[in-house]
């Protein structure tokens, strides 16, 4: 079973509180739930909502149709009635417009009621939540209000709620972090909130530089004097870093940089989302010089490749891209699967000021002491001791899991995707076992060699991205020479994420 309910109104009603508790309050009762949030750049006003996908199988995407509208204002029905199945609901402010800020708790009530859900799991999430009987009051009064649609049956799963901002935060506490660089920028603003709530159990110092220049440059000095830090930015900002990128290109400082996507160019759509900056993870800054672009695509592989991130950042002294983007950083997910093979991240081998005395790290082409040189014998030195550093990467991992198969393993229909599209990938072909491997991009700098053999096994290639150009596929010709026909690419520009049910749609279109 399946429901999507949308809850809608205006930027600060309590859109995300209405989501909150009834997701939690279902995560109680065994159910899985995946919240899609879709706002505008507002603090006030304008028109939010969210889709709250609800299912008794696992799911990671939400779908275009709903079940439900949860209104907190009027011109939410308005908007949204055109996406309506056959005999759906919609709740209103109606009976409930004196309750003021406790309106949003009772509808989150009102909502229990009628999934047929036991009273007495949603007030212990509001005892859990607010703590007050007003509160309590004003849940049941919601839940009185309405009769019951559907019998949801208690399940026996056991899961937590988690967006991709706190599986990153979660795997550089892992990683013994202990420094986090920062300037504001959506959708990457809420890990400087979580690290801070996090800093005093963790012993982390979380640092807010006047500009993103700063940031990085800040975040070179503390790694160079020995500590281990990370920063974390979106388009805009990353753009500001790229001279400092080349610096520890040629200093060697290790250094791990989070990036999550959104609508670009130059300010872009702020708040929406998409897979725009693979290109400039895999290439911003001059000069050739070793990095490592990972791409998780749920909230658990977030944890997992941060701790990646940062063991090959320390081992070869080499810059670390973890990429994002709005709709994986902030959409949440139920997880009923634990972070497998947490690393030890070894300290560096390199020298630090506080136990060698005096160090160099320059940016000036250097000798093995940090000696500035420039005739052509040490130049080329350099330059193949970076390339070296790189292919002992490429070596190393291996030892990890750079792609995953999903769906039909033996089917020769091939999807290609990476990051956020993961989960209406496998939304879209679990949902009527479609004929179709979908074969998951989790290293994109290395990129692994089984690719070309899996597209060169497979009768029908297919190639999923959230931008315009596909990005991963022209990645993939330049590195296999193997060209994914133009028919064959499911491209989806327009700020939003793919849906699972449109999705699975266009895969039909092109199965063989």
């Amino acid at each position: 079973m399946r429901l999507n309910i949308l809850i809608g109104g205006k930027a600060g009603q309590g859109i995300n509180k209405v989501s909150e508790i009834v997701s939690k309050t279902l995560s109680s009762y065994g159910w899985f739930t995946f919240n899609y949030r879709d706002y505008q750049s507002l603090i006030r006003g304008g028109h939010n909502f969210n889709i709250l996908s609800i299912s008794d199988k696992w799911i990671a995407s939400h779908e275009s149709k709903v079940d439900g509208i949860i209104a907190l204002d009027e011109n939410t029905s308005k908007i949204h009635q055109k996406e309506l199945k056959k005999d759906s609901f919609v709740l209103t402010e109606k009976g409930f417009e004196d309750l003021g800020i406790n309106l949003n708790v009772a509808l989150a009530g009102a909502l229990i009621k009628i999934l047929g859900i036991e009273k007495k799991f949603l007030l212990d999430e509001i005892k859990e939540q607010f703590h007050n009987s007003e509160s309590l009051e004003e849940a049941e009064k919601g839940y009185n209000s309405q009769k019951q649609k559907y019998s949801l049956k208690k399940l026996e799963n056991k899961m937590k709620i988690i967006n991709g901002n706190e599986g990153i935060t979660q795997g550089a506490i892992n990683s013994n972090m202990d420094h986090y660089f920062a300037y504001p920028m959506t959708p990457a603003t809420e890990i400087i909130h979580k690290f801070a709530t996090l800093s005093e159990k963790n012993n982390i110092n979380v640092v807010l530089p006047e500009n993103e220049i700063a940031v990085i440059n800040m975040a070179l000095g503390a790694n160079f004097s020995g500590a281990r830090a990370m920063i974390g930015t979106a388009g805009g900002g990353f753009d500001l870093m790229t001279e400092a990128l080349s610096f520890q290109g040629q200093s060697e400082i290790p250094l791990v940089v989070y990036l999550a996507s959104r609508p670009g160019p130059s300010t872009g759509v702020p708040t929406y989302t998409s897979q725009d900056d693979l290109d400039v993870a895999l290439r911003a800054g001059h000069g050739e010089f070793p990095r490592i672009v990972l791409a998780p695509g749920d909230p658990v592989e977030c944890t997992e490749l941060i701790n990646q991130a940062f063991y090959l950042s320390e081992k070869f002294n080499a810059l670390s891209l973890v990429l994002s983007d709005k709709h994986l950083a902030e959409s949440e997910y139920s997880i009923n699967k634990p972070v497998h093979n947490i690393i030890k991240v070894i300290e560096s081998k390199r020298k630090i000021p506080q136990k060698n005395g005096i160090i160099k790290a320059s940016s000036y082409e250097h000798d093995e002491h940090g000696n500035t040189i420039e005739d052509s014998e040490g130049i080329i030195k350099g330059v193949q001791r970076r390339l070296k550093r790189y292919e002992d990467i490429k070596k190393e991992v291996k030892k990890f899991q750079m792609i995953k198969i999903h769906g039909n393993k033996n089917s020769k229909n091939l999807i290609i995707g990476w990051g956020s599209t993961k989960g209406a990938i496998i939304d879209a072909i679990n949902s009527e076992n479609l004929d179709a491997k979908f074969l998951q991009v989790l290293y994109i700098k290395p990129l692994s060699d089984e690719i070309k053999e899996y597209i060169e096994k497979s009768k029908n290639v297919i190639l999923v991205e959230n931008n315009i150009t596909g990005q991963l596929g022209r990645l993939i010709r330049e590195k296999t020479g193997i060209k994914i026909e133009e028919k064959n690419r499911i491209l989806k520009y327009d700020g939003r994420p793919f849906t699972s049910d449109e999705l699975k749609e266009e895969i039909k279109k092109r199965l063989k």
